[in-house]
């Protein structure tokens, strides 16, 4: 059993690796064909938006890696059937539940490979290549964490600890640098409003600095409101606020608890953080619901095709499972159980007819 378990996994990653392979690269041509028209502004060179779209390919190959692994496991049960060696293995006394169980504990070794490349390593990748590509067209250069970014803007150094909807800020501190390049001005503030043109603060203090010869003077001064012109306007805030699927789980866990405390609504983080939580069930049911078509009866169809309905109910469902989740936010609906119950009710029918099959 350990040599067949060894023979299907060896099959199993032939297979995923290639459509990985296959996926990323179509991915990676239409995303440097998007990049194509920034080409030329600034220091943006040819090799710049390579860099950039290579930096965005761990993010996407985490957020498709349900279709990725479907497809490799689909391909290579197929070329199995197609050989006869699915036939072979159940002639050799092996059911149909013990060869989807070899299969599922490969998928499940790939799948703990992916969660983990895509929580540790795609969210830094994508933060890179975001500030690379900032850098490499002369935009405003910027960082951020999970609630909050450092912007520099002109000759102001701006800190927000507290992005709340990227028009409501919290615990700013704007700095401000004289044509020296030194420190002018320290500016405080609990709340601030950006307008799209300026921010304005609520109950501000700023330090004046006055740098004299021995010394430097600094003179605190209180103001009720205080605004503050900047360069930057409402589409490039949008671009510092992350979508839900570029954040890590444990990321998604504090954004939601950030946003709960603050009373600011959380559903888009839900929705994601469930289906994140179960993508590996939903990988595994829909695997399943698979190979209900690479065991069928051949009579009826050839495997060719019973190969093609297998991939596409297998991508139906995983559209299913987006339109739950974006039906959930709709209708304020229960989010867990809108985004759980596809794959459940997939996986125990799926489970309960490779049985029926087995024990026929």
């Amino acid at each position: 059993m350990k040599i067949l378990r060894r023979y299907i996994t060896k099959e199993l990653l032939i297979y995923t690796l290639a459509v990985m392979f296959v996926w990323l690269s179509v991915y990676a041509l239409f995303n440097y064909i998007n990049e194509a028209e920034r080409i030329g502004q600034e220091n943006y060179t040819p090799l710049a938006a390579m860099i950039y779209v290579a930096l965005d390919l761990p993010s996407i190959a985490y957020g498709h890696s349900p279709v990725i692994i479907l497809l490799g496991s689909i391909l290579a049960l197929g070329n199995l059937a197609s050989s006869s060696q699915l036939i072979v293995m159940q002639g050799s006394g092996i059911s149909i539940m013990k060869i989807a169980k070899v299969v599922i504990g490969a998928a499940i070794t790939f799948i703990i490979v992916i969660i983990a490349f895509g929580e540790l390593l795609a969210p830094i990748a994508t933060q890179r290549a975001e500030i690379y590509r900032a850098k490499a067209l002369g935009e405003n250069t910027y960082s951020y964490n999970q609630q909050g970014f450092w912007l520099k803007d002109g000759n102001n150094i701006i800190n927000v600890e507290k992005n709340y909807d990227g028009k409501m800020f919290g615990e700013v501190s704007l700095f401000k640098l004289n044509s020296s390049n030194e420190m002018d001005s320290a500016i405080f503030s609990s709340k601030v409003i950006f307008d799209g043109e300026n921010l304005n603060l609520d109950e501000t203090i700023r330090n004046q600095l006055n740098n004299k010869e021995s010394f430097t003077d600094i003179k605190v001064e209180h103001y009720d409101k205080y605004k503050a012109k900047v360069n930057f306007d409402s589409q490039f805030i949008e671009r510092l606020k992350r979508d839900p699927k570029d954040l890590s789980t444990l990321s998604l866990y504090r954004q939601i608890d950030f946003l709960s405390k603050n009373k600011l609504s959380t559903g888009d983080y839900e929705v994601e953080l469930y289906k994140r939580l179960i993508k590996p069930a939903t990988l595994i049911a829909m695997i399943l619901l698979s190979m209900l078509f690479i065991f069928g009866s051949l009579r009826s169809a050839t495997l060719g095709k019973k190969i093609f309905l297998g991939i596409m109910l297998s991508l139906f469902f995983e559209l299913s499972s987006r339109i739950g989740g974006v039906m959930s936010l709709s209708f304020e609906l229960n989010h867990l159980l809108v985004t759980s119950l596809p794959t459940i009710i997939v996986l125990v029918f799926s489970l309960l007819m490779l049985y029926i099959r087995s024990i026929r």
